[in-house]
Protein backbone atom coordinates (compact mmCIF):
# COMPACT_ATOMS: atom_id res chain seq x y z
CA UNK A 1 0.00 0.00 0.00
CA UNK A 2 1.20 3.26 -0.92
CA UNK A 3 0.11 6.51 0.90
CA UNK A 4 0.03 10.01 -0.26
CA UNK A 5 2.03 12.89 1.74
CA UNK A 6 -1.52 14.53 2.89
CA UNK A 7 -2.22 10.71 4.23
CA UNK A 8 0.76 9.69 5.71
CA UNK A 9 0.44 13.16 7.48
CA UNK A 10 -2.74 12.75 8.69
CA UNK A 11 -2.25 8.98 10.11
CA UNK A 12 1.05 10.14 11.94
CA UNK A 13 -0.03 13.09 13.18
CA UNK A 14 2.83 14.83 11.44
CA UNK A 15 2.22 18.15 9.30
CA UNK A 16 2.19 17.87 5.27
CA UNK A 17 5.52 20.79 6.04
CA UNK A 18 7.61 18.37 7.69
CA UNK A 19 7.50 15.47 5.68
CA UNK A 20 8.59 18.13 3.02
CA UNK A 21 10.94 19.56 4.96
CA UNK A 22 12.50 15.92 5.92
CA UNK A 23 12.67 15.20 2.14
CA UNK A 24 14.04 18.22 1.47
CA UNK A 25 17.53 17.16 3.92
CA UNK A 26 17.77 13.46 2.38
CA UNK A 27 16.23 12.35 5.76
CA UNK A 28 13.21 10.48 4.48
CA UNK A 29 12.83 10.65 0.96
CA UNK A 30 9.52 8.43 -0.83
CA UNK A 31 10.03 5.84 -2.43
CA UNK A 32 8.05 6.58 -5.77
CA UNK A 33 6.60 9.89 -6.99
CA UNK A 34 2.88 9.37 -9.31
CA UNK A 35 3.20 10.84 -12.43
CA UNK A 36 1.90 14.40 -11.85
CA UNK A 37 4.87 14.77 -9.36
CA UNK A 38 3.02 13.46 -5.99
CA UNK A 39 4.99 11.80 -3.10
CA UNK A 40 4.43 8.26 -2.51
CA UNK A 41 4.96 6.32 0.41
CA UNK A 42 5.52 3.02 1.47
CA UNK A 43 5.65 0.03 4.30
CA UNK A 44 9.94 1.05 4.20
CA UNK A 45 9.65 4.82 4.11
CA UNK A 46 7.17 4.70 6.93
CA UNK A 47 9.41 2.31 9.13
CA UNK A 48 12.31 4.64 9.12
CA UNK A 49 10.14 7.43 9.65
CA UNK A 50 9.46 5.51 12.96
CA UNK A 51 12.92 5.32 13.45
CA UNK A 52 13.36 8.90 12.28
CA UNK A 53 10.47 9.96 15.22
CA UNK A 54 11.88 7.85 17.46
CA UNK A 55 15.30 9.32 17.70
CA UNK A 56 13.85 12.76 17.77
CA UNK A 57 11.85 12.10 20.32
CA UNK A 58 14.90 10.42 22.11
CA UNK A 59 16.78 13.85 21.76
CA UNK A 60 19.02 13.11 18.83
CA UNK A 61 18.76 16.37 16.39
CA UNK A 62 17.83 15.89 12.57
CA UNK A 63 22.01 15.78 11.29
CA UNK A 64 22.49 13.39 13.96
CA UNK A 65 19.65 10.96 12.62
CA UNK A 66 20.58 11.18 9.06
CA UNK A 67 24.66 10.11 10.25
CA UNK A 68 22.66 7.57 12.93
CA UNK A 69 20.05 5.89 10.01
CA UNK A 70 23.04 5.67 7.57
CA UNK A 71 25.49 3.41 9.64
CA UNK A 72 25.37 0.20 9.45
CA UNK A 73 23.82 -1.91 12.19
CA UNK A 74 21.03 0.39 12.99
CA UNK A 75 17.62 -1.95 12.74
CA UNK A 76 14.47 -0.78 13.95
CA UNK A 77 14.41 -3.61 16.73
CA UNK A 78 16.74 -1.60 18.90
CA UNK A 79 15.57 1.66 18.70
CA UNK A 80 12.34 0.03 19.84
CA UNK A 81 13.76 -1.15 23.04
CA UNK A 82 15.21 2.25 23.69
CA UNK A 83 11.78 3.72 22.76
CA UNK A 84 9.90 1.28 25.20
CA UNK A 85 12.36 1.78 27.66
CA UNK A 86 11.81 5.47 27.64
CA UNK A 87 8.07 5.20 27.72
CA UNK A 88 8.71 2.79 30.69
CA UNK A 89 10.33 5.28 32.74
CA UNK A 90 7.88 8.10 32.12
CA UNK A 91 5.20 5.94 33.55
CA UNK A 92 7.42 5.39 36.63
CA UNK A 93 7.39 8.86 36.73
CA UNK A 94 3.85 9.36 36.32
CA UNK A 95 3.73 7.18 39.17
CA UNK A 96 6.22 8.90 41.36
CA UNK A 97 4.27 12.16 40.62
CA UNK A 98 0.66 10.62 41.21
CA UNK A 99 2.10 9.63 44.96
CA UNK A 100 3.32 13.22 45.62
CA UNK A 101 0.40 14.68 44.25
CA UNK A 102 -2.11 12.24 46.83
CA UNK A 103 0.07 13.14 49.89
CA UNK A 104 -0.62 16.94 48.80
CA UNK A 105 -4.00 16.13 48.73
CA UNK A 106 -3.79 14.37 52.01
CA UNK A 107 -2.27 17.34 54.13
CA UNK A 108 -4.60 19.97 52.47
CA UNK A 109 -7.56 17.39 53.45
CA UNK A 110 -6.01 17.89 57.31
CA UNK A 111 -6.56 21.24 57.31
CA UNK A 112 -2.68 22.36 56.50
CA UNK A 113 -2.29 25.64 54.31
CA UNK A 114 0.79 25.46 52.15
CA UNK A 115 0.90 27.74 49.11
CA UNK A 116 -0.42 25.48 46.56
CA UNK A 117 1.55 27.42 43.15
CA UNK A 118 4.85 26.78 44.82
CA UNK A 119 4.03 22.65 45.92
CA UNK A 120 2.86 22.12 42.36
CA UNK A 121 5.37 24.41 41.21
CA UNK A 122 7.65 22.67 43.09
CA UNK A 123 6.24 19.58 41.84
CA UNK A 124 5.88 19.82 38.18
CA UNK A 125 9.78 20.50 38.20
CA UNK A 126 11.00 17.72 40.24
CA UNK A 127 8.78 15.31 37.47
CA UNK A 128 10.48 16.70 34.80
CA UNK A 129 13.79 16.26 35.94
CA UNK A 130 13.01 12.92 37.19
CA UNK A 131 11.92 12.13 33.95
CA UNK A 132 15.83 13.01 32.58
CA UNK A 133 17.71 11.97 34.96
CA UNK A 134 17.75 9.00 37.39
CA UNK A 135 18.08 9.29 41.08
CA UNK A 136 21.86 8.90 41.39
CA UNK A 137 22.30 11.35 38.58
CA UNK A 138 20.16 14.41 40.33
CA UNK A 139 22.15 13.96 43.29
CA UNK A 140 25.60 14.31 41.61
CA UNK A 141 23.72 16.80 38.69
CA UNK A 142 24.99 20.04 40.28
CA UNK A 143 22.29 22.60 37.68
CA UNK A 144 19.28 22.77 39.58
CA UNK A 145 20.71 23.88 42.73
CA UNK A 146 22.58 26.82 40.73
CA UNK A 147 18.83 28.49 39.82
CA UNK A 148 19.52 31.88 40.93
CA UNK A 149 22.58 31.91 38.96
CA UNK A 150 21.22 30.61 35.75
CA UNK A 151 18.09 32.67 36.02
CA UNK A 152 20.69 35.98 36.37
CA UNK A 153 22.28 34.53 32.89
CA UNK A 154 18.88 34.20 31.18
CA UNK A 155 17.58 37.57 31.96
CA UNK A 156 20.80 38.79 30.46
CA UNK A 157 21.04 36.60 27.43
CA UNK A 158 16.66 37.93 26.48
CA UNK A 159 17.73 41.38 27.25
CA UNK A 160 20.67 41.28 25.02
CA UNK A 161 18.61 39.09 21.98
CA UNK A 162 15.52 41.31 22.31
CA UNK A 163 18.20 44.15 20.94
CA UNK A 164 18.48 42.08 17.89
CA UNK A 165 22.63 41.87 17.85
CA UNK A 166 24.74 40.60 15.61
CA UNK A 167 25.62 37.12 16.96
CA UNK A 168 29.43 37.41 15.89
CA UNK A 169 29.32 40.95 18.25
CA UNK A 170 31.59 40.84 21.19
CA UNK A 171 28.92 41.18 23.41
CA UNK A 172 26.89 37.94 21.73
CA UNK A 173 30.07 36.55 22.11
CA UNK A 174 31.41 37.04 25.44
CA UNK A 175 27.98 36.10 26.40
CA UNK A 176 27.61 32.95 24.90
CA UNK A 177 31.02 31.77 26.55
CA UNK A 178 29.94 32.54 29.85
CA UNK A 179 26.66 30.85 29.21
CA UNK A 180 28.32 27.59 27.90
CA UNK A 181 31.07 27.62 30.25
CA UNK A 182 28.78 27.77 33.21
CA UNK A 183 26.58 25.10 31.63
CA UNK A 184 29.53 22.64 31.51
CA UNK A 185 30.46 23.32 35.19
CA UNK A 186 27.32 22.74 36.11
CA UNK A 187 26.48 19.60 34.25
CA UNK A 188 29.77 18.06 35.68
CA UNK A 189 31.68 18.53 32.16
CA UNK A 190 29.43 15.12 31.49
CA UNK A 191 28.28 15.62 27.81
CA UNK A 192 25.02 12.77 28.41
CA UNK A 193 23.98 15.59 31.11
CA UNK A 194 24.21 18.38 28.24
CA UNK A 195 22.01 16.36 25.96
CA UNK A 196 19.43 15.32 28.78
CA UNK A 197 18.80 19.37 29.97
CA UNK A 198 19.29 20.26 26.31
CA UNK A 199 15.94 17.69 25.57
CA UNK A 200 14.29 19.02 28.44
CA UNK A 201 13.76 22.52 27.66
CA UNK A 202 13.67 21.76 23.91
CA UNK A 203 10.64 19.28 24.89
CA UNK A 204 9.49 21.29 28.44
CA UNK A 205 7.39 24.53 27.82
CA UNK A 206 7.21 24.79 32.08
CA UNK A 207 11.08 24.35 31.89
CA UNK A 208 11.66 26.81 29.25
CA UNK A 209 9.14 29.42 31.38
CA UNK A 210 11.36 28.69 34.67
CA UNK A 211 14.14 29.40 33.56
CA UNK A 212 13.08 32.51 31.22
CA UNK A 213 15.08 31.21 28.31
CA UNK A 214 12.97 30.99 24.53
CA UNK A 215 14.14 28.69 22.36
CA UNK A 216 14.97 31.18 19.83
CA UNK A 217 17.44 32.97 22.77
CA UNK A 218 18.92 29.60 23.07
CA UNK A 219 19.30 29.20 19.27
CA UNK A 220 21.14 32.63 19.11
CA UNK A 221 23.01 31.76 22.08
CA UNK A 222 24.23 28.33 20.30
CA UNK A 223 25.42 30.73 17.07
CA UNK A 224 27.28 33.70 18.80
CA UNK A 225 28.93 30.56 20.95
CA UNK A 226 29.94 29.30 17.59
CA UNK A 227 31.13 33.02 16.30
CA UNK A 228 33.10 32.94 19.43
CA UNK A 229 35.42 30.05 18.00
CA UNK A 230 35.61 31.03 14.45
CA UNK A 231 36.81 34.38 16.08
CA UNK A 232 40.11 32.49 17.12
CA UNK A 233 40.03 30.31 13.68
CA UNK A 234 40.24 33.82 11.70
CA UNK A 235 43.72 34.18 13.46
CA UNK A 236 45.14 31.39 11.30
CA UNK A 237 43.17 31.12 8.36
CA UNK A 238 42.70 33.24 5.35
CA UNK A 239 39.59 34.88 3.87
CA UNK A 240 38.97 31.98 1.42
CA UNK A 241 39.53 29.33 3.83
CA UNK A 242 37.31 30.81 6.88
CA UNK A 243 34.18 31.15 3.92
CA UNK A 244 34.33 27.45 3.39
CA UNK A 245 35.08 26.41 7.05
CA UNK A 246 32.34 29.02 8.50
CA UNK A 247 29.55 27.46 7.64
CA UNK A 248 30.75 23.96 7.87
CA UNK A 249 31.93 24.31 11.70
CA UNK A 250 28.96 25.38 12.65
CA UNK A 251 27.04 23.01 11.18
CA UNK A 252 29.35 19.70 12.52
CA UNK A 253 29.65 21.63 16.28
CA UNK A 254 26.06 20.12 17.10
CA UNK A 255 27.08 16.70 16.13
CA UNK A 256 29.87 16.95 18.97
CA UNK A 257 27.94 16.58 22.24
CA UNK A 258 26.64 13.28 21.04
CA UNK A 259 30.26 11.64 19.93
CA UNK A 260 31.90 13.28 23.23
CA UNK A 261 28.69 11.12 24.60
CA UNK A 262 29.93 8.02 22.69
CA UNK A 263 33.86 8.27 23.27
CA UNK A 264 32.66 9.10 27.33
CA UNK A 265 30.87 5.64 27.17
CA UNK A 266 34.21 3.65 25.45
CA UNK A 267 36.24 5.08 28.23
CA UNK A 268 34.65 4.04 30.74
CA UNK A 269 34.31 0.62 29.25
CA UNK A 270 37.75 0.67 29.38
CA UNK A 271 38.01 0.11 25.58
CA UNK A 272 41.55 0.73 23.67
CA UNK A 273 42.03 3.53 21.54
CA UNK A 274 43.56 1.32 18.69
CA UNK A 275 40.46 -1.32 18.73
CA UNK A 276 38.01 -1.36 16.28
CA UNK A 277 35.60 0.70 18.26
CA UNK A 278 38.03 3.58 18.91
CA UNK A 279 38.98 3.54 15.22
CA UNK A 280 35.71 4.24 14.52
CA UNK A 281 35.16 6.83 17.18
CA UNK A 282 38.45 8.50 15.30
CA UNK A 283 36.96 7.82 11.99
CA UNK A 284 33.97 9.57 13.26
CA UNK A 285 36.13 12.92 14.55
CA UNK A 286 38.20 12.94 11.75
CA UNK A 287 34.78 13.23 9.14
CA UNK A 288 33.63 15.87 11.42
CA UNK A 289 37.23 17.50 11.25
CA UNK A 290 37.85 17.29 7.14
CA UNK A 291 34.03 18.22 6.71
CA UNK A 292 34.87 21.84 8.19
CA UNK A 293 38.73 22.07 7.51
CA UNK A 294 37.86 21.08 3.49
CA UNK A 295 40.35 19.09 1.31
CA UNK A 296 43.82 20.93 1.70
CA UNK A 297 46.28 19.94 3.75
CA UNK A 298 47.70 23.48 4.70
CA UNK A 299 44.48 24.09 6.20
CA UNK A 300 43.99 21.78 8.06
CA UNK A 301 47.34 21.88 9.35
CA UNK A 302 46.37 25.88 10.46
CA UNK A 303 43.16 24.30 12.16
CA UNK A 304 45.49 21.91 14.38
CA UNK A 305 47.86 24.81 14.83
CA UNK A 306 45.20 26.82 16.20
CA UNK A 307 43.66 24.08 18.41
CA UNK A 308 47.05 23.37 20.00
CA UNK A 309 47.66 27.06 20.54
CA UNK A 310 44.43 28.43 21.55
CA UNK A 311 43.06 26.57 25.11
CA UNK A 312 39.75 28.69 24.86
CA UNK A 313 38.85 26.60 21.31
CA UNK A 314 37.76 23.48 23.73
CA UNK A 315 36.17 25.87 26.75
CA UNK A 316 32.63 24.98 27.10
CA UNK A 317 32.90 22.37 24.63
CA UNK A 318 32.87 19.22 27.34
CA UNK A 319 36.33 18.44 26.33
CA UNK A 320 38.15 16.41 29.37
CA UNK A 321 41.51 15.54 29.36
CA UNK A 322 41.10 12.06 29.30
CA UNK A 323 38.87 12.27 26.12
CA UNK A 324 41.15 14.17 24.80
CA UNK A 325 43.91 11.92 25.30
CA UNK A 326 41.86 8.84 24.02
CA UNK A 327 40.81 10.72 20.56
CA UNK A 328 44.25 11.81 20.22
CA UNK A 329 46.04 8.21 20.74
CA UNK A 330 42.88 6.65 18.23
CA UNK A 331 43.40 9.21 16.08
CA UNK A 332 47.30 8.31 15.50
CA UNK A 333 46.35 4.91 15.33
CA UNK A 334 43.86 5.84 12.17
CA UNK A 335 45.86 7.82 10.04
CA UNK A 336 48.21 5.40 7.56
CA UNK A 337 51.75 5.51 8.98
Amino acid sequence: MLLKVGELARRTGLTVRTLHHYDQIGLLRPSTRTEAGYRLYNRDDIARLHQIQALRGLGMPLAAIGTALERPGQALLPTLDRQIEAIEANLRQQIRLRKRLMLLRAQLAAGEEPALDDWLTTLELMSMYEQYFTQDELSRLPFPQASREWLALANEATALHAQNPDPASEAAQNLAHRWMTTLERDTAQNPAWLLKISQMHENEPEFQAHLGLAPEVVAFLLQAFGESKLSLLVRYLCAEEMAFTRPRYLEQMALWPHLLVELNEAIEQNTSPISEQGQALAGRWLAMFNTYAGPDPQTRQKIRQALAEEPRLAQGTWLSAKVLGFLTMAVQAAQPA
